[in-house]
């Protein structure tokens, strides 16, 4: 197991789609683990494969660090099937995107096929901060990063404040 790189805003895979997943087998569990490490290394709630640079439908989710009862989960090829008509705001930040966070308005609840790390299908009805999640991550999956989700306007001054880190990050090092 290794905790991999986060690639950051700017980096084309994050604007990329993530191929199928169609192998299942020691590969997909090593980047399972590895993506459980990196996760955890930085502290997120999850994590997409291309925010390791690698273009495949792959997420992990645990929701403990923020006193969830959940499991933690890694799955293969999850897609939306169901979302609620219900929405709910809430503050979302991203590994791929430090710094930066603001609130965004998601359905609420959500229903997602996936298979595990095994092939095995898994249906799964999911709300609050576990369908935040998902989505969020399967976003990634689909090239589409948190603030595409807020207003022109809120877009812009985020990316104005991204470009302000960044220097400062450029001057420190």
């Amino acid at each position: 197991m290794s905790v991999r790189q986060i690639r950051l805003l700017g980096d084309p895979v994050l604007r990329e789609e993530a191929e199928e997943v169609v192998a299942y087998g020691d590969d997909l569990r090593a980047l399972v683990r590895d993506m459980f490490e990196t996760m955890y290394h930085e502290e997120g709630i999850g994590l997409a494969a291309p925010q390791i640079g690698i273009g495949r439908r792959v997420i992990v989710i645990d929701l403990r660090r923020e006193d969830h009862d959940d499991e933690p989960m890694a799955l293969v090829n999850p897609r939306l099937t169901w979302t609620s008509s219900e929405t709910a705001k809430q503050t979302e930040g991203c590994l791929s995107i430090p710094g930066l966070e603001e609130v965004v308005e998601r359905p609420a609840k959500v229903r997602v096929e996936a298979h595990d790390p095994e092939g095995v299908r898994i249906d799964l009805l999911a709300e609050d901060l576990l369908a935040r999640a998902l989505q969020h991550e399967i976003d990634h999956l689909d090239g589409v990063l948190f603030f595409d989700r807020v207003s022109a306007l809120k877009r812009r001054m985020l990316l104005k404040k991204w470009k302000k880190l960044e220097k400062e990050a450029e001057k420190e090092a």
